[in-house]
């Protein structure tokens, strides 16, 4: 009997090592976002209202302050997406940056330099002056074409531009006429490139806020949601296999009409269609997850989605493998009035944002 079982267990060890053998490697990638919240330089722009975040101004924000905040901002990035992939993010969308400025600071921080990190960013008409961007390791990513797509909104009726030439000229893009009652909002940016040889597209956004409240407001986020479609739906018809992914702060939660509706978004992968669009953060959501909170409620504003080129099951190319939260207790306020909330900035500490980051990983097997 004792023989036996020494023969079961040796053969139980020869198969376990087969299997182990047998375990397939994939290359990974993380791609981040993050509303930094505020990331201003010290310099008074008189083209943007940005008043308050001067020295003098009502935060009283100094160098001190805005390094402090980059070197916050930094240790965030590069920690997202571990201990799955040990490598910082390969992209990092982010949204609420003055300009092209403060990226650079970012990417210089200590923590950040020996990344190499490059950054495709546009000034947008919003009034204050805050844009979105992407940040990329040159190393893995090749951008081959860039733009800056304008949302038109305005108070009494909603509109969107027409894209009159192709999206890799869109930077052309005919002028429509101009209204009293336009809404100044963030520009959506789309980029394509190639991610080790592979052809890859990401579309940041940081939709219209809820000033006004959510019911009057939405309409506007809808619009955001419908140029976002149309933009998905450009590069399909271009390419039926068009890999995209859209991610940012969409002040909406994965249930509002803009993601829904406007956008399409499924909440299943079984239940994406064709040229479709799949939103691991609803189940998230479902599950009373946040990424921000407001009078002790949570909602999940910054999300990331892919279209159904990108949840299959071939990983000879990438493929979408998971999505997370990034809320480690360092970024939690763990006392006061706000205790549980992110950890902003306030009049006594430079915290990091009113926002949790939000990311996913693509994975492909590796040859």
């Amino acid at each position: 009997m004792k023989i036996f079982r020494i023969l079961l267990l040796l053969a139980l060890l020869f198969l376990y090592r087969i299997g182990f053998s047998q375990q397939k490697s994939f290359r990974i990638h993380t791609l981040v976002f993050y509303n930094f919240e505020n990331l201003f330089d010290t310099i008074n722009d008189p083209h943007t209202d940005d008043d308050e975040w001067t020295p003098m101004g009502s935060q009283r924000w100094t160098s001190k302050k805005y390094h402090q905040k980059l070197e916050s901002l930094a240790r965030v990035l590069i920690e997202t997406g571990k201990p799955e992939n040990s490598n910082s993010p390969t992209f990092i969308g982010c949204s609420e940056i003055e300009n092209r400025g403060v990226l650079e600071d970012l990417v210089l921080q200590p923590k950040m330099v020996l990344q190499d990190y490059g950054i495709i960013h546009f000034d947008s008409p919003d009034k204050r002056g805050i844009d979105v961007a992407l940040l990329f390791q040159k190393k893995y990513f090749l951008p081959t074409s860039y733009a800056n797509i304008p949302l038109y909104i305005y108070k009494k009726e909603v509109e969107i531009q027409e894209l009159v030439t192709p999206l890799e000229d869109s930077d052309q893009n005919e002028a429509v006429t101009t209204y009293d009652n336009r809404v100044f909002t963030r520009d959506q940016l789309l980029v394509t490139g190639f991610l080790d040889g592979e052809e890859i597209n990401i579309i940041v956004n940081h939709w219209p806020s809820r000033s006004g409240g959510e019911k009057k407001s939405s309409p506007f986020r809808e619009a955001a949601g419908m140029l976002n479609r149309k933009i998905i739906d450009s590069l399909q018809k271009i390419n039926p296999d068009a890999k995209v992914i859209t991610l940012g702060d969409l002040n909406d939660g994965p249930f509002n009409n803009s993601i829904k509706k406007a956008l399409g978004a499924k909440a299943k992968k079984q239940d994406v269609p064709e040229f479709g669009i799949y939103n691991p953060f609803e189940e998230m959501a479902k599950k009373g997850l946040g990424t921000i909170a407001f009078r002790d409620s949570w909602d999940i504003f910054d999300q990331i989605m892919v279209t159904q080129s990108l949840i299959k099951n071939d990983f000879s190319t990438y493929q979408y493998w998971k999505a997370g939260i990034f809320n480690k207790s360092y970024l939690i306020q763990n006392s006061g009035q706000y205790k549980g909330y992110p950890k902003r900035h306030s009049a006594t500490e430079v915290g990091f944002s009113d926002h949790f980051p939000v990311y996913i990983y693509l994975i492909k097997e590796a040859k």
